[in-house]
């Protein structure tokens, strides 16, 4: 027969309380570590989430370039757009225009403006029209970012000719 206080049982009983001492630190170490590590994760995905926010908004700028493919328009003249015609769109952002002239344009000097329904001009400029690969085109640098979205008209001319004007959505 044992007795509570025998030699023998608190011996037994300290060995065993000793072991679930270790196994209970080692738990605690084991969900500590996790812990941490999940915490440490959320940081680091924190971190890269406002980085990449930041960057996005302070990027350096990216140059747009847009394309006005006038080939198969037909050419208005004047200063009113053919009705019926889907209207060309254009971001405010672009900074460089191409504009694929209608077939049978022919190479040399352009001008070329954007223009408010009632006529008020927005941007112009001039260029050289070249014939490459079978098309008319001409390339120029644009700013419409003070314009406001809305309908416009793209015209474009001869030196001392009338517009032919495509109707413009700039957004």
């Amino acid at each position: 027969m044992f007795f509570p206080e025998s030699p023998i049982i608190i011996e037994v009983l300290s060995g065993c309380y000793r072991d679930f001492s270790q196994l209970q630190a080692g738990y605690r170490h084991r969900r500590m570590q996790s812990i941490l590590a999940i915490a440490a994760s959320i940081l680091i995905v924190v971190g890269l989430a406002g980085w990449a926010l930041f960057f996005k908004k302070n990027g350096p700028p990216v140059v747009q370039t847009a394309v006005l493919d006038l080939r198969n328009r037909s050419v208005p003249r004047g200063g009113e757009a053919n009705p019926g015609e889907q209207p060309l769109e254009v971001s405010r952002a672009v900074r460089h225009l191409n504009v694929y002239l209608p077939l049978g344009s022919s190479e040399g000097p352009y001008e070329m403006r954007i223009v408010t329904t009632a006529g008020s001009p927005v941007f112009a400029t001039s260029g050289v029209a070249s014939l490459k690969d079978g098309v008319t085109s001409i390339q120029t640098v644009v700013d419409l970012s003070s314009a406001p979205s809305g309908q416009y008209l793209f015209q474009v001319r001869r030196p001392n000719s009338e517009w032919n004007s495509y109707p413009l959505i700039l957004r």
